[in-house]
């Protein structure tokens, strides 16, 4: 027998037992806050029994508050298939041949109503059935790598997904695109940027902030975006291809090695650090902003260095940190670690016995600055030399998690500390950088009057 009250329980199964209301039912509720109308949807399995979840006509989902609820009627009954079926995808003579290789993460993914969780459900070749634009940008073809959330990738996917991405350029194939959870995306660009080098096509990390059954997505754009960059840009690097504004306006393509995920929620969440991006794009044009990139090239030579060792950590320095957390981390093997130290980088003079003893057992030691903006500056201040001769290696301007990133695949190479101190240092592509240009810093502040005068003029 079909459970017509799905993850209902308690209060709310008897309300919806009183009235008679299906889930997947098309209702009207009348409550002392008002009156909605939409769909019934199932309850997560692991959520209370005081709320009814509707899907109003709009597309968004709001929880009414059993309590209120003094009446309900069912109008009609349709059952949802939020699967969407796989489609062939057309090749159109003249499109450039772009591949997607699939990871998981939201912008493949739908909404597991028994659970509440956003799962990756989507294989990639169904991308095609849920935006059919993609046929005029490019001649896809698809392949689903793995499927997992973007907090479960690490050195394993990375390795996989570089080593793919080289038989794909030796095949010929115009660009490359990868659909990846934006939680650690910035993780995964720095580190093909490290593994796949010389690259003669685009490279393209894409995701989305939000599900694609939600009114708000920006899986679409996102993925027209990076589909029109990856076939049809000039730049040949490893970018994130996320909203610009929150709005729908332009898409940025952001280099791998400066890019970083810097709100949880908002669509427009991924900034360039330290720099500009490379590019805005929408789904006809690219517009380069910076200009010294490399350059697309006709010829399929790539240099793939699949290397990484998981024997490297950061250490987020902070106030009173004990001297036994550095020490249990050597003692537990850890070749590489990246400090994630105070003003120009710094930690306190407690730590300078561990850090000493660090050094004699071979751990290379890597500073980089909780800031995130500007340099590590460790001739400046007392505190900094006396590290430097205790065996950390400053960083310059290269972000926290792409130093462990760069640690990790340093240390995969050679255990070496003179090959893996060259390694970090030499810059591959703009992880340090000479200097941050005048607008690389920019983090203006609401309320302020000339903050909200620039506000209502760029956005009426």
């Amino acid at each position: 027998m079909e459970d017509i009250f799905q993850g209902y329980k308690g209060g709310a199964l008897e309300v919806l037992k009183k009235y008679n209301v299906r889930v997947w039912g098309t209702a009207k509720i009348t409550t002392t806050r008002g009156d909605f109308e939409g769909t019934i949807l199932p309850r997560s399995e692991n959520d209370d029994d005081q709320h009814i979840v509707l899907k109003l006509i709009t597309g968004y989902n709001i929880g009414v508050d059993i309590i209120t609820i003094t009446d309900m009627k069912e109008t009609g009954y349709k059952k949802a298939n939020y699967k969407i079926p796989e489609k062939e995808f057309p090749t159109t003579e003249g499109l450039p041949n772009v591949k997607l290789f699939g990871t998981g993460g939201t912008i493949a993914s739908r909404l597991d109503y028994r659970t509440g969780a956003v799962i990756p459900a989507f294989s990639p070749g169904e991308l095609y059935g849920a935006v059919p634009e993609l046929a005029d940008i490019c001649n896809l073809t698809t392949e689903k790598v793995f499927a997992v959330f973007s907090e479960n990738m690490g050195p394993k996917q990375y390795l996989q997904l570089a080593k793919a991405i080289g038989k794909e350029i030796e095949n010929g194939i115009d660009g490359i695109v990868i659909g990846h959870g934006t939680d650690t995306m910035h993780h995964t660009g720095a580190a093909l940027t490290f593994m796949v080098q010389n690259s003669p096509v685009p490279i393209v990390i894409v995701g989305s902030q939000r599900s694609s059954d939600r009114p708000s997505s920006d899986a679409a754009l996102n993925l027209m975006h990076a589909m029109f960059a990856a076939g049809n840009s000039d730049i040949a690097e490893v970018m994130v291809c996320m909203f610009g504004p929150t709005s729908d306006e332009y898409g940025l393509l952001h280099k791998g090695t400066r890019v970083r995920k810097m709100h949880s929620s908002y669509r427009s969440t991924f900034r360039t650090i330290g720099d500009t991006p490379l590019a805005m794009v929408n789904r006809h044009k690219i517009e380069p902003i910076k200009k010294e990139y490399k350059h697309r090239r006709k010829d399929r030579n790539v240099t793939i260095k699949p290397y990484f060792s998981d024997k490297v950590t950061m250490l987020y320095y902070y106030p009173g940190m004990k001297p036994d957390v550095l020490d249990a981390l050597v003692d537990c093997g850890y070749k590489g670690i990246v400090f994630i130290g105070t003003g120009l980088g710094h930690v306190n003079k407690e730590l300078y016995p561990s850090i000493a003893r660090a050094k004699k057992k071979g751990v290379y030691m890597f500073m980089t600055l909780q800031t995130l903006w500007g340099y590590v500056q460790m001739f400046v201040y007392e505190t900094g030399r006396e590290m430097m001769a205790r065996g950390i290696v400053p960083g310059g301007n290269m972000l926290p998690e792409v130093a462990y990133i760069k640690l990790g695949w340093a240390l995969g190479q050679t255990d070496d500390l003179e090959e893996v101190h060259k390694l970090m240092i030499t810059p591959i592509n703009d992880e340090i950088t000479e200097r941050e240009p005048y607008n690389g810093y920019l983090l203006y502040q609401g309320g302020i009057p000339e903050v909200e005068a620039f506000i209502k003029a760029v956005h009426k």
